[in-house]
């Protein structure tokens, strides 16, 4: 550990979480993927409401999830420009877990806060929201916006919907600060992350007369194949960028099914696959060498065992990957407020990208440590919590009057 965190660790020993309380109700709420999360909305809305500011959402097709936005304008009534506090509502399931304690019950012991979604990423959100006081009572000279999403954690479904909302009323900010547990450092730029499903139709036969079927498996394990010798040639060759854990784009298939028996030939399978790519690699440019080859390769075999069998692809869902301007304000203000000079990159996905497409530079800085998301016992440490209440201060007072 060093000086600076030591020193902070003893500043902060006496001291109590503002937003604890905060954290431990939006804990109660189950915003798993598969359920709606619009009940936390509610109680965030009525947040909201009491200070004084309406927020807007904006759902999917429906409506039982939805995104949540809010502005606190400036003291003269502006709502463009400002800086947008991002975060998700929504958590990993705790299915098949092996939890201490109910993860749906905020637990405090040995200076950590247990349950699902402490760290990723309701630590956050709640300490955004015990920071409304301190917004109103200041004077400033540029608004917040708060934007909480659905759907981040299956592939950053739910923000576009907010973003082009946001666009279409023009309000522009200036800067985004998306809070995933980075244990308050300062990160730069993530991955890409893109979702495929591949859909192979065939035709049935006795496995005993297998020139009578088209073998949905067999030709799906060649395009499985063909992904895994991409993803060995960019490990190979790259390109590279050192500062990724894994310096290199990914490729990889993560489900598959089909087939109903042994004796039976295959006339259909699905897989799923997903590219992660690093900032400077084009990810249509790889996703169109899997499509060509499907062309070029796999169909025709396909068809002409059989004129009715087919390939689909199709996308789904694109988290573009982040990679932020050294000199940009939000990137240069969070370095100023966190002292935090070192060039971070990260492979796991955010909405940052999707802010940075849409005009609004971005970084990642939220408290915990992703190593504890998505795990049983998740927890964040009260420090990391006091540690973001502090730099949300400082970054209220850098618009100030």
């Amino acid at each position: 550990m060093s000086a600076t965190e030591q020193a902070t660790q003893r500043e902060t020993a006496d001291r109590s979480p503002v937003s604890a309380d905060l954290l431990g109700q939006l804990i109660a709420f189950d915003t798993t993927s598969r359920n709606s999360n619009l009940d936390m909305l509610d109680f965030l809305t009525a947040l909201f409401r009491e200070a004084g500011i309406e927020p807007w959402l904006t759902f999917d097709a429906e409506r039982r999830k939805a995104n949540l936005f809010a502005t606190l304008p400036a003291a003269d009534g502006t709502e463009t420009g400002g800086i947008v506090l991002s975060g998700h509502t929504d958590v990993v399931p705790v299915d098949g877990q092996a939890w201490d304690s109910d993860p749906f019950v905020m637990t405090q012991r040995d200076g950590r806060l247990y349950g699902r979604g402490t760290a990723d990423m309701k630590g956050f959100i709640a300490a955004c929201m015990s920071r409304l006081p301190r917004m109103k009572q200041g004077t400033l000279l540029k608004p917040f916006h708060f934007a909480f999403s659905f759907d981040e954690e299956i592939g950053c479904l739910g923000a576009p919907l907010m973003i082009d909302e946001m666009v279409r009323r023009g309000l522009r900010p200036d800067g985004c600060l998306v809070g995933e547990p980075t244990s308050m450092n300062v990160v730069v730029a993530h991955k890409g992350i893109n979702l495929y499903r591949c859909r192979l139709h065939g035709r049935a036969a006795h496995s005993s007369m297998p020139h009578l079927g088209v073998n949905t498996i067999e030709y799906a394990a060649r395009i499985i194949c063909f992904i895994r010798d991409m993803a060995d040639s960019m490990k190979a060759d790259g390109p590279f960028d050192s500062c990724f854990d894994t310096p290199y784009s990914t490729a990889q298939t993560g489900t598959i099914a089909g087939g109903v028996a042994t004796n039976v030939v295959p006339d259909a399978c699905e897989f799923q696959f997903e590219i992660r790519n690093i900032p400077q690699v084009e990810v249509g440019a790889v996703y169109r060498r899997i499509s060509d080859y499907v062309e070029r390769a796999i169909k025709p075999a396909m068809k002409g065992e059989w004129e009715g069998a087919d390939v689909a692809l199709e996308q789904i869902s694109n988290a573009p990957g982040l990679n932020a301007d050294e000199a940009a304000m939000m990137t240069r203000l969070a370095r100023a407020l966190t002292r935090d000079t070192d060039i971070r990159k990260v492979a796991y996905g955010t909405e940052g990208g999707q802010f940075q497409n849409a005009g609004v530079p971005a970084i990642i800085c939220g408290p915990g440590s992703i190593s504890q998301a998505h795990r049983a016992n998740e927890y964040v440490e009260i420090d990391q919590i006091l540690r973001c209440e502090d730099f949300l201060n400082r970054l209220i007072g850098s618009v100030e009057a």
